[in-house]
């Protein structure tokens, strides 16, 4: 641990939303210390390395649409390359009396993603903070009203002290694994233990094949199940086909022994043979993820509450702030849902009107 206890903004979570609130803090020459409990930067934005040189399989979130101009914004500003996702072919339709190929693509609209996944946003804007304003593997287990107006901010290495601390993980985990005294208004505790959390009841599974062998059948790799394990499927593949993969949905409580396998055997039901053999099969069960699910994931299922105004209503006398994509009042749930939640949470500690010149933030943000 650090000497240094005292910090004027303590950020719990590095994932897009955690680190997009840190930037501007830090840009505003706010002393800001980002808090994760995991090794890694990203959250719910994970990457598996493939053998192509910058090209990476998205376990987590994966695309960004048209309007979406925080996201875009930084990938350019970035460097980091995107791309089209793939949509020419037809999808297929599995159904318990069997399959069928529907003509065109069914399922995918127009999007993007990234070359080098979508970890590599976390990656950047971590990139840009200043030598130890991150600390990995630092869980949070309370924060504490101090004295002097300060929250005491408390980890299995010591106590930290901050005038404001920004959560930037789902509510209902922030509830789950960090004690708050019982010092939240009831109102708000509710609301947060009741709130989904985005994937948090999903696994994501991804097939790395030797050739995007699919498409030269005429088929988008899209697919449509009512009879599972995956319930949707998408390409994957990388820019060109490179790397070929697909990917799908599946409910994380069918993850049990067998899965794979269950898994490989549909794909080849419905793209052919070829793809009851991957190079990789890459399993990422969110709700198994503690750092992301809490117990109740499976039982939260209101997303009318995402970015309920009290996410907006700073607590502990206005000194702890919200910022998840669960939280944000507009792409809730994507990733430029959580780069603006964590522009409002810097905002509300720097107290820049919602409606003021993105330059009051300190950095360039995206025109919107």
């Amino acid at each position: 641990m650090s000497p240094q206890a005292s910090h004027d903004v303590i950020v719990i979570g590095a994932g897009a939303s955690g680190l997009a609130a840190a930037s501007p803090l830090h840009a505003a020459r706010r002393d800001v210390l980002v808090l994760e409990a995991r090794d890694r930067v990203g959250g719910r934005l994970l990457s598996a390395a493939t053998a192509h040189p910058e090209r990476a399989l998205d376990l987590g979130a994966t695309w960004f649409w048209d309007g979406e101009e925080r996201i875009r914004t930084l990938a350019a500003r970035s460097g980091i390359a995107t791309f089209d996702q793939h949509l020419a072919g037809d999808t297929m339709l599995q159904e318990t009396t069997g399959i069928r190929r529907l003509a065109g693509n069914l399922i995918d609209a127009p999007s993007s993603r990234f070359a080098a996944g979508a970890q590599s946003i976390a990656t950047a804007l971590a990139a840009g903070l200043p030598a130890g304003s991150l600390r990995l593997g630092t869980p949070v287990t309370a924060v504490r009203q101090g004295g002097h107006s300060d929250l005491d901010v408390l980890t299995p290495v010591g106590a930290l002290h901050a005038e404001h601390v920004i959560l930037a993980v789902p509510p209902a985990l922030a509830l789950e694994r960090i004690d708050f005294d019982d010092a939240l208004p009831a109102d708000l505790t509710r609301l947060a233990r009741s709130t989904p959390v985005w994937m948090g009841a999903v696994a994501k599974v991804v097939a790395h094949y030797p050739a995007a062998f699919w498409r030269e059948d005429g088929l988008a790799g899209a697919a449509f199940s009512r009879t599972g394990p995956l319930q949707e499927i998408h390409d994957m593949s990388g820019p060109g086909g490179e790397p070929p993969a697909l990917f799908g949905f599946a409910h994380a409580r069918t993850v049990r022994p067998g899965f794979e396998q269950a898994v490989t055997t549909q794909l080849a039901r419905l793209f052919g043979p070829a793809a009851d053999s991957p190079v990789a099969l890459h399993v990422q069960d969110w709700s198994a993820e503690r750092w992301t699910a809490p117990s109740t994931v499976q039982h939260l299922a209101d997303y009318s509450l995402f970015g309920h105004r009290l996410y907006r209503r700073p607590a502990l006398d206005g000194r702890l702030h919200w910022a998840s994509t669960e939280t944000a009042t507009e792409c809730a749930g994507h990733i430029e849902g959580a780069l603006a939640s964590g522009e409002r949470a810097a905002r509300a500690v720097l107290a820049v009107p919602a409606d003021a010149d993105d330059t009051a933030l300190g950095v360039t943000a995206p025109n919107r």
